[in-house]
């Protein structure tokens, strides 16, 4: 269960890390700034589909940090990598690479930047 005064100052604590104000937050999350209000003044609790946005607008908040206290914050394992730094490879080429003669592809997974997957077995 989720403590609710808990939760209200860990969401606050990631509204001025960002310097963003309760409105800015809400737009940048895509929930209505009502939403933010009732939340920080413990009216409402929140829903998955309300952490779950923040969790994908902003990568350096962790879950179970932000439901619970455990963890840190801000977290700087999820910030994705500098592009730069991601050698140009085709898929093709990598998965050419990585094949051994003496064994089979199970199946690939393709992870893509919304969140989606697909899932290919053999």
């Amino acid at each position: 269960m989720i403590n609710n005064e808990a939760f209200t100052k860990r969401l606050q604590k990631v509204i001025d890390y960002y310097g963003e104000s309760a409105s800015s937050f809400a737009e940048k999350i895509g929930v209505q700034r009502s939403s933010i209000s009732h939340i920080l003044s413990g009216r409402n609790k929140p829903s998955l589909d309300f952490i779950l946005k923040i969790l994908s607008s902003f990568p350096e908040v962790e879950l179970y940090w932000l439901l619970n206290g455990k963890g840190v914050f801000p977290s700087n394992k999820n910030i994705k990598a500098d592009k730069k730094e991601i050698p140009d490879l085709k898929t093709e080429d990598l998965l050419r690479s990585e094949i051994k003669k003496d064994k089979e592809i199970e199946r690939i997974i393709i992870f893509y930047s919304d969140g989606s997957f697909k899932n290919f077995q053999n």
